[in-house]
């Protein structure tokens, strides 16, 4: 929800747009008054609880394999501070911090339903970080996915408490207990329970979903844009593309595939010169040609499933144990991370397949054989130069490793804990390879982008069609046009960052209106 640039985080679920604005765009938050009352009227309950005889899970007693020795009120302070302090164990490279927010607040949006049995304030520390632009360092390893994100959610508690490393708003890095001070923010002396409510949750991948999920709408659209360029410039025809033959398989996501491929070729002077049969012997183009929309619309309804599941899981309140609207507290599965590690893991098969028909269609541009009177390998004089020949293997080594991040990480478990938690996840680790996948797509993309507008600029004098020539036009700013060889990195750097920030997409969009 948003109120003059502040997410509101309530009871309700956050929309993906509220994930992307405090992730990436740093938008601060604030805990609405239902969420406060919801918070204390769970905290209410705990502490019945905890001033019970009758042990509790988490609140009176040990995690995990230790969930047996009933805890002294006098050291449940200690409990949840040697939690949080046992579990920051995380390893490895820091993790963005894109993803570290989107994690703080898919736990602050848990704890705003008042399922979590957390103090008001504790939860009011929390949005407090993320306002102050405050980031717990979080590492690359130490979540199996299963009782949630373990580790990286037991290194932003650290945080609340003043223990540990963060970014702060500069982006410097310095102890917690510095910044929280120079923030005017006073640690958290954790209380019971609120050290499990604090890590037990499913956020570092739910937030590194959804980041996918905003990526590849936008990848999978530059795809269809992409592929519509080497279509034209590789004179192959658009009539596969029409409604009628894509309604006899009626898949929603090929079909937008095809209606978008149509409307980027429309008015394409490359197309019409070859659509009279007499000027064109070919039968059939070859597959990632003409299957275009078939393979980039399965990746649409792929993308479109995996936004369901994150819808569902925007909507869950994730702990355990979880305290019921009518004032139980009860032990649950529901931190299992499997319906989200899935998703995640079937996107990274779409993310390596789109890049290796993408792949194969810059492929076709460089050899004689099959691209139609262009020069080899698109050279200036080939021979002499070597045209776009090493930035097609860029691709393929790319291509080759989003096939090895395509096998699943969720079909692997590793038990942990004394075997009490005997099988897990892996979704974390199925979000890091997504995140890596999400890159490698986006630089696939942008080759094709870049092969395809050197070949529609080599078929002059014929004229390309008004929204690939714009893609070509943004191209130019930053990329000349086709000449002798020259030092191509930074050329596909340049397309590399059109294609990330969405302005392919954006330059044919400008011309033909938006695109499905």
């Amino acid at each position: 929800m948003r109120d003059n640039g502040v997410v509101n985080v309530g009871p309700e679920p956050l929309s993906f747009d509220d994930v992307i604005r405090v992730a990436r765009e740093g938008a601060p938050v604030q805990l609405t008054d239902d969420a406060i009352a919801a918070i204390a009227a769970a905290r209410q309950r705990v502490d019945e609880l905890a001033e019970s005889p009758t042990p509790a899970y988490g609140i009176s007693t040990g995690f995990g394999a230790l969930a047996t020795r009933h805890i002294d009120p006098a050291q449940r302070g200690r409990l949840q501070r040697s939690l949080v302090r046992s579990h920051a164990a995380g390893s490895g490279p820091e993790v963005e911090t894109e993803v570290v927010r989107a994690l703080m607040l898919l736990r602050l949006s848990t704890l705003a339903t008042g399922h979590t049995g957390i103090r008001p304030t504790t939860a009011k520390t929390l949005a407090a970080l993320i306002s102050a632009g405050i980031t717990p360092i979080v590492y690359e390893y130490g979540s199996l996915g299963c009782s949630g994100d373990l580790a990286p959610l037991a290194h932003v508690a650290l945080t609340l408490m003043g223990e540990g490393s963060v970014r702060d708003a500069q982006g410097n890095v310095q102890s917690a207990a510095e910044a929280l001070k120079q923030a005017r923010i006073d640690p958290v002396e954790l209380a019971a329970k609120e050290g499990l409510a604090l890590i037990n949750g499913t956020d570092g991948m739910l937030g590194m979903l959804i980041l996918a999920i905003h990526d590849l709408t936008r990848l999978v659209r530059t795809a269809d844009v992409s592929a519509a360029m080497s279509v034209e410039a590789l004179l192959g025809t658009d009539r596969v593309f029409a409604p009628e033959l894509q309604a006899l398989r009626p898949h929603p996501g090929q079909a937008l595939s095809a209606a978008n491929m149509t409307k980027v070729l429309r008015d394409s002077a490359i197309m019409a010169s070859h659509r009279d049969p007499a000027d064109c012997a070919r039968v059939q183009d070859a597959y990632s040609l003409r299957c275009a929309p078939q393979v980039a619309g399965a990746a649409r309804d792929t993308i479109a499933h995996a936004a369901t599941v994150a819808g569902w899981e925007l909507a869950s309140a994730i702990d355990n144990p979880a305290v019921l609207s009518d004032g139980r507290v009860e032990s649950n599965g529901n931190f299992h991370g499997a319906p989200v590690a899935y998703v995640l893991d079937f996107l990274a098969v779409v993310a390596a397949d789109l890049a290796s028909m993408s792949e194969r269609r810059t492929d076709r541009f460089l050899d004689v054989a099959r691209n139609h009177g262009l020069p080899a390998f698109l050279a200036h004089d080939p021979g002499v130069d070597s045209g776009h020949m090493i930035a097609q293997y860029t691709q393929a080594a790319i291509v080759s490793e989003l096939k090895r991040l395509a096998v699943p990480a969720s079909v692997d478990s590793i038990p942990s804990s004394a075997m009490q938690e005997d099988h897990v996840s892996m979704g974390w680790s199925a979000a890091r390879k997504l995140r890596r996948s999400v890159d490698g797509l986006t630089r696939v993309l942008a080759v094709e982008v870049l092969t395809a507008a050197r070949a529609l600029d080599l078929r002059a004098p014929l004229v390309p069609a008004p929204a690939t020539a714009a893609v070509v036009k943004a191209l130019r700013e930053t990329v000349p046009a086709p000449g002798p060889d020259r030092y191509l990195a930074p050329e596909i750097d340049s397309a590399v960052r059109l294609v990330a920030e969405g302005a392919v997409v954006a330059a044919a969009e400008s011309v033909i209106g938006p695109l499905a």
